[in-house]
């Protein structure tokens, strides 16, 4: 309709004719005049009558009805969606080998944001702006006016109206440029995936654009050039940007708790009653409900079909002995959805042929995507509503190489139980098994799930030894989202068989939790309460966050460990890692070939000792962070036990700082060294400068100053509580490492000298570096997700906790104890300086210059 000052203007005019007199002509054709001038006054003098662009070009109904004149892009918009919120969202769809190589494929989503079209009918513009939506408040509260400011859009890009229809309810904008390249608007895909530059707008181009009821897809190449230091390299991107219609009401969020793990979305909400903003996070889930007719069979507790299921495709770039084993995976979680009351909640199937608007790359469709990438990783991010947290949808990569880690791992951490894991090459049974577990973990993921680093903890270690106990409990963790690859606490005599990781009891209590549909806010608070209450001291439903690889402080969530006992499943461990070195030359054999495998197995059999050591590590200094509420008579903090510290102290000792002579120095260093993956090919490590320096990491890893500042920190929480034998200090520590490292008589071996020159230099550069720098720093408690693994990438939550034990390391006491201990070193070494071989003897002296220099 026109707008209400226009049709005014017309009911004057026609009230006029009618009593003026015929004389008065001249008047009438005057108003006439105003008439059509006002008409064409509220058309641009630029646009046109959208029908005669469609009668130049195509014209395809959507979302946005779509068209295309030439190589134009042109959005028709109706009234009905200005002013509405969508979520562009950003996809790789084609990636050239360069790209490939840094690790950047098909299907990894880099850029997402909120934007809303505005008509501007006095400029002739349409504006686009942006918001995060964090911020809100009830729609009548006073406030609400306050937030509206304080949170306000921002416009990112402004269109001329090319074209309108005759009422002017739809208007035509040409959109090349936020597609082709030549602005950054909408898809900023060089600065989002790190490549920096701008795009090459010459050899850059629109290929394609699909328009559906909610949802329309844009598919452009785009090219650029990045210098490499030996002259510009070409890179055209395959970028695929989806603008999606978002609810206008969003989905009801669920507020996150820190006693179970799910991703959220970080949300400030105000109102007139308050004496403090109300800081909250909403978890990622999907909108699973039951159909409106089954709502009381849901609550009286049957099963029902949700709504709308959570629908996977399997890429049909997918090898097809692979297909079916994803899809089990997927399908592996139907149990955990009909504990939160939804029967067939969950489906994966392979993409119809026949159907023509499929697309991996359109929203519309969780995608399972297999790339083909020499990186060994999977991974399962999701499209959120940032309003809400609702999963919109889902983005699986699975990347080819992933199986060169899990054969690794199960050759390493089962050969010794399991036949079937020590071949060149696994059957498409046993792959595929391993391929299951995968598949399991990472659409865990696509539901919202965080990893459970502490879930392991909660099963004893000699229970992984019994037959009884593991197919009775299914695998190694209570959640299939721990980093429990593979039993390697299991012995060849235990005839243990469920080996693989599956869906546990957390997973299934996770998803009620998440899941469960409830028919107004305040059941749901009160239920999921009431959940958490039940199950808040069984150490099965425990949660435990992801920390940074090397500043681990709780030693229950450490990735890749087994038990309750670092020390007593590592040396489970090393048992069964003698048994793989000892095959290593055997399990490779292939005539004619080279020993290039044996030495990547040999290199991967080494990794896992060090892993152990640094489970073993993590307890020194270690505190269990516990995720406490009023009432629940626990400690948020609690020191790892004296006796368990000076356990793992006396492990290091025996299996670190005593280099396994049986693990660097045997037969297999007559046929290959240790081979290491790299950028440049594979890279051979001797056995001494591999030995040395994976030892001094673990010495270092010992004397940093953040775990020498948490054992004060422990000492000074206990010193009035304990009696001294319960409590585990530095001077303990530094007694207890020294003790041993320098107990050696007579003549020392180039093994022994090599550990007390670790044990000096630690102490001495980390000293030195206290007066480099003074820094307030924080730990985080994040995963860094390091890459070089599984489903490693960064879990970006920023509901991670951050404790500080590190500020003015300067001024603390870590100098004044390395410091004693360097001189009770010196002392020491001075009355050994004339004792041994000339080798040991110039050793002491050696360490003597060093310890002098350093404390001048």
């Amino acid at each position: 309709m026109p707008d209400r000052k226009y049709h005014y203007a017309i009911c004057l005019g026609l009230a006029l004719s009618s009593s003026v007199l015929y004389g008065q002509k001249t008047e009438k054709k005057k108003n006439d005049k105003v008439e059509k001038t006002e008409k064409t006054d509220s058309i641009s003098k630029k646009s046109k009558k959208i029908d005669e662009l469609i009668k130049k070009g195509t014209y395809k109904k959507g979302l946005f009805n779509i068209i295309e004149v030439k190589n134009d892009i042109y959005f028709e918009i109706p009234d009905s969606l200005f002013g509405r919120q969508f979520l562009v969202v950003n996809k790789l769809s084609q990636v050239p080998m360069q790209i490939n190589e840094a690790g950047l494929n098909k299907g990894m989503n880099y850029e997402n944001k909120i934007v809303s079209f505005y008509k501007d009918e006095k400029a002739k513009k349409i504006w686009v702006k942006t918001l995060n939506p964090i911020a809100s408040s009830p729609k009548d509260d006073a406030i609400t006016a306050s937030v509206k400011n304080n949170f306000s859009e921002s416009i990112i890009e402004v269109f001329d109206i090319e074209a309108q229809n005759s009422d002017s309810t739809k208007i035509a904008i040409k959109v090349n440029k936020i597609f082709d390249g030549n602005q950054k608007s909408f898809n900023d895909v060089l600065s989002n995936t790190g490549l920096g530059g701008s795009v090459k707008s010459n050899l850059s181009y629109i290929e394609q654009v699909k328009t559906f009821s909610e949802n329309i897809v844009v598919k452009s190449q785009l090219s650029t050039s990045v210098n490499e230091g030996g002259g510009d390299l070409a890179v055209t991107l395959g970028v695929t940007s989806n603008l999606v219609l978002l609810p206008e009401t969003p989905m009801q969020p669920r507020q996150s708790d820190n006693r179970i793990g799910y991703f959220t979305e970080k949300h400030w909400f105000f109102n007139d009653k308050q004496h403090k903003m109300e800081d909250q996070r909403f978890i990622t889930r999907w909108r699973l409900e039951p159909k409106d007719i089954d709502k009381e069979k849901y609550l009286r507790g049957e099963l029902v079909e949700p709504k709308k299921p959570i629908i996977y495709y399997i890429d049909p770039s997918t090898p097809k002995q692979w297909r079916q084993k994803i899809i089990d995976g997927v399908y592996d979680w139907q149990v955990a959805f009909e504990q939160a009351g939804f029967k067939n909640a969950v489906i994966a199937k392979e993409a119809d042929p026949n159907d023509k608007d499929f697309d991996i790359d359109d929203v519309r469709y969780s995608v399972i995507t297999y790339a083909a990438s020499p990186k060994s990783n999977a991974m399962g991010p999701s499209v959120v509503d940032p309003r809400s947290g609702e999963i919109i949808e889902a983005d699986i990569i699975w990347w080819h190489n992933v199986m060169t880690s899990l054969h690794e791992w199960m050759r390493i951490q089962t050969g010794p139980i399991d036949s079937k894991a020590r071949a060149n090459k696994f059957s498409d049974e046993h792959m595929g098994e391993a391929i299951r577990f995968v598949s399991s973990h990472e659409v865990g993921h696509t539901f919202g799930l965080k990893h459970n680093m502490g879930s392991s903890f909660a099963y004893p270690v000699d229970s992984l030894r019994s037959k009884e106990f593991t197919d009775k409990m299914g695998g190694t963790a209570p959640s299939i989202m721990d980093y429990a690859r593979y039993n390697y606490v299991a012995q060849p005599e235990d005839g243990v068989t469920a080996i693989t990781p599956k869906i546990g009891l957390y997973d299934k209590y996770a998803i009620e939790w998440g899941y469960r549909w409830y028919p107004n806010k305040d059941i749901e608070k009160k239920s999921l309460n009431k959940m958490l209450e039940i199950h808040q001291n069984d150490p099965i439903y425990f949660y435990g966050e992801q920390q940074d690889y090397v500043s681990t402080i709780d030693p229950r969530s450490q990735s890749e460990d087994l038990g309750d006992d670092a020390v007593l499943a590592s040396e489970y461990g090393l048992k069964n890692l003698k048994r793989v070195s000892e095959n290593i030359l055997k399990w490779t054999y292939e005539k004619d070939k080279s020993y290039i495998d044996a030495g990547k197995l040999y290199f991967g059999t080494i990794g896992q000792w060090d892993l152990y050591s640094n489970h073993v590590l993590a307890n020194v200094g270690g505190i269990y962070l516990n995720s406490t509420v009023f009432g629940d008579n626990k400690k948020s903090y609690e020191a790892v036990s004296a006796k368990m510290q000076i356990k793992a102290v006396d492990y290091l000792i025996k299996n670190v700082f005593t280099i396994p002579k049986w693990l660097f120095f045997n037969e297999i260093t007559d046929k290959t060294y240790a081979i290491k993956n790299s950028p440049f090919g594979p890279y051979e490590q001797t056995p001494y400068t591999l030995a040395r320096e994976m030892q001094y990491s673990v010495v270092y890893s010992l004397l940093s100053d953040d775990r020498l500042l948490r054992l004060l920190e422990n000492e000074l929480n206990q010193e009035e509580r304990e009696s001294k034998e319960n409590v585990f200090t530095v001077e303990k520590l530094f007694d207890q490492v020294r003790n041993s490292i320098f107990d050696k008589k007579s003549n020392l071996s180039i093994l022994e000298r090599m550990t007390q020159k670790n044990y000096v230099d630690a102490l001495i550069v980390s000293s030195n570096k206290l007066f480099e720098k003074t820094t307030v720093t924080g730990i985080q408690l994040n995963q860094n997700l390091q890459l070089p693994t599984i489903c490693n990438y960064l879990e970006d939550d920023k509901s991670i906790r951050n404790i500080n034990f590190s500020s003015m390391k300067r001024v603390s006491e870590v100098t004044t104890y390395k410091r004693a201990e360097l001189q009770k070193l010196l002392s020491l070494l001075n009355k050994k300086k004339n004792k041994g071989n000339e080798a040991t003897k110039a050793h002491y002296a050696d360490l003597i210059l060093r310890i002098n220099e350093a404390l001048k």
